[in-house]
């Protein structure tokens, strides 16, 4: 039969919880390991096809996508009429083989990777690959910092009033300022501003109250700031964040410093504030500290855009010039932590791998303090999370 004719259903997934399983639990990967190994038959197989069901639901019509939790990951996929079924990956010529579970056409199987293994999977039944349920997947342990701890004095995260910018044309967004707990208006504030605020604002407050507690980081208060949505609807990003001028760098000292500063002190040392992104954000990070480095000195760039989206008439003014530029300015006084992944971005605009390697070598060149840390991870923020806890600690060190 052929495959555009066989009934598929499939389902990606990966549990981080270890521990026991029993028949009131959701099934864990390890246990579903176990279970495998024991190559059930029977009643004993159709109890754990339901068993898998009841984890994972029972409309499997859509593929999920892939989800990546710790280093353990499961594969199961429901597929008729099939005899044998692998899970490929770019890497590895042989694949993931997945086994049936007793006669049931349901099949199965587990990987353990190694900590920042990236890759890209695809299906394949009976020697054929599938061109649904394929994906990327990076895997990374979680750092116990982004886990809440008894004792651990709270911060807390308001929602500032919506706000129109004057710089940016009437752009408008919501952003957000994390306040911590041990922060006295009698002391100015170190800062941290976040581009695409609107993600680590999720994320970054349970961090930051373990690592101020824990003399990590100094008593800072941090701003979630999203791209703005022009007066049309569209949406102001790339010319926000991709554009090389200092445009961005006076939005903050101009417009928001002063909005968070009705209520906190925020201090005026440019060592105390730092300033981070990904992507697009990542290369408007930089272009701040580039652009004002007496206001902002520490940089931490995820992904970093440092190619030329923002083309402009030239088509040749974006951000793969602050490779020349960097080797041909005066050193300035701003710390940079770069990340990237060898399996980063390659299209029109440039190849993302290459223009990080390039601004380290730039940044190593004139003696800057940098950090390079390139994996093997995409286009995405699992790495840089996963070292985020280290990369502040070195970003802030003294």
């Amino acid at each position: 039969m052929k495959w555009a004719k066989t009934a598929l259903l499939i389902v990606l997934f990966s549990v981080a919880v270890k521990g026991q399983d029993t028949q009131d639990t959701l099934m864990t990967v390890n246990a579903l390991e176990t279970a495998l190994n024991a190559k059930p038959t029977g009643a004993a197989a159709e109890a754990l096809v339901n068993r898998v069901r009841q984890t994972f639901g029972n409309e499997l019509a859509k593929p999920l996508a892939p989800k990546a939790e710790e280093l353990d990951v499961a594969w199961v996929i429901e597929a008729a009429a099939a005899k044998e079924v692998r899970v490929m990956f770019d890497h590895w010529q042989q694949g993931l083989p997945l086994a049936r579970i007793g006669e049931t056409n349901v099949f199965a199987g587990v990987k353990h990777f190694g900590w920042g293994d990236a890759v890209r999977w695809q299906y394949e039944v009976d020697g054929k690959r599938v061109q649904v349920g394929t994906g990327q997947l990076e895997v990374y342990t979680t750092p116990p910092e982004t886990k809440e701890k008894p004792g651990v004095p709270k911060g807390k995260v308001m929602q500032m009033p919506k706000h129109t910018s004057k710089i940016f044309d009437g752009a408008t967004r919501d952003w957000w300022v994390y306040v911590p707990a041990q922060y006295n208006a009698d002391k100015p504030a170190a800062v941290m501003v976040f581009q695409d605020g609107q993600n680590p604002r999720n994320y970054m407050p349970v961090m930051l109250d373990n690592m101020i507690a824990q003399g990590d980081l100094p008593v800072m208060i941090a701003i979630f700031l999203p791209p703005g949505t022009r007066t049309d609807g569209r949406p102001n990003r790339s010319f926000e964040y991709d554009t090389l001028s200092d445009q961005y760098a006076r939005f903050l000292l101009e417009e928001i410093f002063p909005e968070v500063e009705k209520n906190y002190r925020l201090t005026k040392d440019p060592q105390m504030r730092a300033i981070t992104g990904i992507s697009s954000g990542g290369i408007c990070a930089f272009t701040v500290a580039w652009e004002r480095p007496n206001e902002f000195s520490k940089v931490l760039s995820w992904v970093g855009s440092f190619t030329n989206i923002a083309a402009g008439p030239t088509v040749r003014a974006g951000g793969h010039n602050y490779e020349a530029l960097i080797r041909k300015t005066p050193k300035k006084n701003i710390r940079v932590f770069l990340q990237d992944g060898a399996n980063d971005l390659d299209n029109a605009n440039g190849n993302w791998p290459l223009a990080n390697q390039q601004m380290a070598k730039s940044l190593a060149f004139m003696g800057y303090d940098y950090r390079f840390d390139y994996g093997r991870g995409f286009h995405s923020d699992r790495h840089g999370r996963a070292i985020l806890p280290d990369s502040l600690r070195w970003l802030w060190r003294k």
